[in-house]
């Protein structure tokens, strides 16, 4: 079996999202879904309650009165944003481990996690976007193959560090000359295998290449920035840290270089530091 075969098969003992997770998405997706149901059934599991409302108080998401239930949130936040604060409950125990194979300390990808979900909507609320409703999930969610090629191998970073530098190609492309598969490649697999959105899933897929989307390519464009700036200030960079480009279509449609990137820097900085610590303690 070669590496790529191994890893693929690997992605199967990956822990699944739980059953809850699953049945909120499906529930949100019902445009007749009923509140209370809704907020009943998240209820009944003691975890992701206390997850929901912790991050549903940060500044980031919340209002300055206490959230104190979990229907509260969902008037208050809206359908969107419980789905993506359950879908970070879900993903934080397998985001937040050590990644062995990137250098990354317990904790550094879901920083890094966080700080794209929160960039790509600070970016698009710069650029008067109106923020397309699976951005931070996409944002949360591009680097989840990570977990696949390092955690359940132990891979070494370093044959693909050595051959992206000695050739001067991106960390990815090494991964898919070294490994058979890259990161964005098993992180879509298995988001299949949690049968999320395909629109999510291809986000994931390309967010390096956001130019092989079809169709709208916004989400792509401002996860792709996002990711890249996020690398640039040094949250969760790992071994791969710098070495990727901003791809110029994405800049040419977002308009993005209108953005003064140190104000937007500043303005995400503590945001990113207070979600991420939600689901970290």
């Amino acid at each position: 079996m070669n590496k790529r075969q191994n890893i693929i098969q690997k992605i199967d003992e990956i822990e699944s999202i739980p059953p809850a997770i699953s049945r909120v998405q499906q529930m949100v997706a019902d445009p007749d879904v009923n509140f209370k149901e809704l907020a009943d059934y998240i209820k009944y599991d003691q975890g992701l309650t206390a997850d929901v409302l912790k991050m549903a108080n940060s500044a980031y998401f919340g209002f300055t009165k206490e959230i104190s239930s979990v229907k509260q949130a969902i008037v208050r936040l809206g359908l969107n944003r419980i789905f993506e604060l359950t879908m970070s409950s879900a993903v934080a125990p397998i985001i937040k481990k050590e990644i062995k194979g990137y250098d990354l300390s317990k904790g550094d990808l879901w920083k890094h996690s966080i700080g794209v979900a929160i960039s790509a909507e600070k970016i698009a609320e710069f650029l008067g976007i109106k923020v397309p409703r699976y951005t931070f999930t996409a944002g949360l969610l591009i680097d989840i193959g990570k977990v696949a090629i390092s955690t359940f191998l132990d891979l070494s970073p370093e044959p693909v560090m050595k051959l992206a530098y000695q050739k001067k190609i991106p960390f990815n492309i090494a991964e898919r000359r070294t490994f058979g598969i890259s990161h964005e490649e098993a992180g879509a697999i298995l988001m299949e295998k949690w049968n999320l959105p395909d629109e999510l899933i291809e986000v994931v897929r390309w967010h390096h290449q956001p130019n092989r989307i079809e169709g709208d390519r916004t989400v792509a464009d401002l996860v792709h920035i996002a990711d890249i700036l996020i690398m640039e200030t040094g949250i969760g960079g790992g071994s791969d840290g710098l070495n990727y480009k901003s791809c110029k279509d994405s800049v040419e449609r977002l308009n993005f270089d209108k953005i003064n990137e140190e104000d937007l820097i500043m303005n995400i900085i503590s945001d990113i530091q207070e979600v991420s610590s939600k689901l970290l303690s």
